[in-house]
């Protein structure tokens, strides 16, 4: 007798249940963004087939990334995405996000550079214009807060010196991290990257604010300048200024009494 043909219900059914065991036993590795999504979206509609609208969502936001940042009315527009499948879509990323915080919460950040990176990475990746963050620390390097400094171009982004010394003033922080990302990709640091940096490093020294590091995130990598040793070249450079600045006020001041002196005389 043959094989009573299955219903596509359960071949929905039976393909969510692959899915579901594949990711128990491996995680994502493997899966295509599509796929991703599916799982997503079969969490709010468990009785029917998400590959389509996964598919659609994929096409219409270009990448996971956009999937997941995109408002929830546009996700709505979707034919197969419903009130339910958008909210489980924004709570899992927002519970992400969360997540990747709580991480770095509590460690100090010269072991923790990766964690900073890749909580970071989550909400800048693929961003079109370069976008500058600051991360406030207190004085046991646990992060208190992060805030936008500014948003600029696609190869450039206007800091300003008194935004970073009255965040940090506001935040009552004893130490910052700086990071921006290259939409490019490429997280090699520009000649005005290097300078910038220099400069707040200096802002830094003079507030008593240690500056940890500068991060510039690229495509699934990053430039940490206190790991190239620049944050630690900068540092010197400031301090071989004030001291140059010492001697030569001491200077000036030995060649004012001569000359007061003289005068006497």
């Amino acid at each position: 007798m043959a094989k009573e043909a299955k219903l596509p219900e359960e071949l929905h059914r039976g393909h969510r249940k692959r899915l579901r065991e594949k990711f128990l036993k491996s995680g994502l590795s493997g899966f295509h963004d599509y796929e991703i999504v599916e799982l997503l979206l079969s969490l709010g509609t468990p009785r029917r087939d998400c590959k389509a609208p996964a598919k659609e969502a994929l096409k219409r936001f270009q990448t996971l990334r956009g999937v997941l940042e995109a408002p929830t009315e546009e996700l709505q527009q979707i034919d197969g995405i419903g009130v339910h499948s958008a909210f489980g879509i924004k709570l899992v990323q927002e519970v992400a996000r969360e997540f990747l915080k709580s991480k770095i919460l509590d460690k100090p950040f010269y072991k923790s550079s990766q964690e900073v990176f890749d909580y970071l990475y989550h909400a800048m990746r693929g961003l079109r214009k370069e976008v500058f963050k600051v991360v406030y620390l207190n004085s046991q390097n646990q992060i208190i807060d992060t805030a936008d400094l500014s948003e600029g171009t696609v190869n450039s982004s206007a800091v300003s010196p008194r935004d970073v010394v009255e965040g940090a003033v506001k935040s009552n922080a004893a130490a910052l991290i700086f990071v921006h990302n290259h939409p490019s990709g490429s997280p090699d640091p520009s000649n005005s990257d290097r300078g910038l940096t220099r400069e707040l490093v200096f802002i830094g020294r003079i507030m008593r604010i240690k500056v940890l590091d500068h991060i510039i995130i690229g495509d699934n990598r990053y430039y940490s300048f206190a790991g190239e040793g620049l944050i630690e070249e900068y540092e010197t450079d400031f301090l071989n200024l004030m001291l140059r600045g010492t001697a030569e006020a001491r200077k000036r001041l030995y060649q004012a009494r001569e000359a007061s002196d003289k005068l006497q005389y």
